[in-house]
């Protein structure tokens, strides 16, 4: 199979995933491998009109969805050729077994199946609220990254934080090119993004794993709401 992800480096990180409390999340730095990465970056799609703006009291950024996707935003399709033959690739690879095994394996948690694939843009001003989803037990949540020469310090990543509050932050990613947050689902999975106050363009992709099964559905449509994840 013609490599995708740089499993080797994304399993090193495992072992802290599984141990980090009070919820498990991991940083993978190398997470693409890196001809594919280097397309990717190429062909991220160019900020225009067709971005949907999400502003509000507790976010401001944008998102780009995936082909086609049902009344609850959820991925229906693998294949969209509004963009590239690179990006249509990897969102092939998101549906395959090897992805989905290897994911369970890295994480100790049974998702099943991609149930959200978004672009997300984050600009000048761009930010998010801590805060919490805890749509249930058996969703992972990757947020990977396509922004070179991030300065050391500047806020733009996803910060883990104890609570939803930006004073409790434990960990706030700056190499944004070419590496993951990876985080557990759960009562105490807070996080958030930093107001961006620099001229740049944080340019990522929100990749959203679930449990599901044809007699019960998606494990986390249980909660009446989703928050919306950048």
């Amino acid at each position: 199979m013609e490599k995708i992800l740089n499993w080797e480096e994304i399993f090193q990180k495992s072992s802290n995933f599984k141990q980090n409390s009070p919820t498990k999340w991991a940083y993978v730095e190398n997470f693409f491998e890196e001809e594919l990465y280097n397309e990717l970056y190429k062909t991220y799609p160019k900020f225009n009109e067709s971005w949907k703006s999400e502003d509000s009291y507790d976010k401001c950024a944008y998102r780009k969805y995936w082909g086609e996707v049902d009344e609850n935003k959820n991925l229906t399709q693998e294949q969209d050729d509004n963009f590239s033959e690179a990006w249509n690739k990897f969102l092939k690879y998101l549906h395959s077994d090897d992805f989905i095994e290897n994911i369970r394996k890295f994480s100790g948690i049974p998702v099943t199946k991609i149930k959200k694939f978004q672009f997300t843009l984050i600009r000048k001003n761009g930010f998010q609220l801590p805060h919490i989803h805890n749509m249930g037990p058996s969703t992972i949540i990757i947020m990977a990254y396509f922004s070179k020469n991030w300065e050391e310090g500047k806020p733009g990543g996803t910060y883990v934080a104890t609570g939803e509050d930006e004073s409790k932050m434990v960990f706030e990613p700056y190499n944004l090119d070419n590496s993951a947050m990876i985080f557990h689902d759960g009562p105490f999975a807070a996080h958030g993004v930093r107001r961006i106050t620099d001229d740049v363009e944080r340019r990522g992709i929100q990749i959203y794993l679930e449990e599901y099964s044809t007699e019960n559905g998606w494990s986390g449509d249980k909660k009446e709401q989703e928050l919306i994840e950048l």
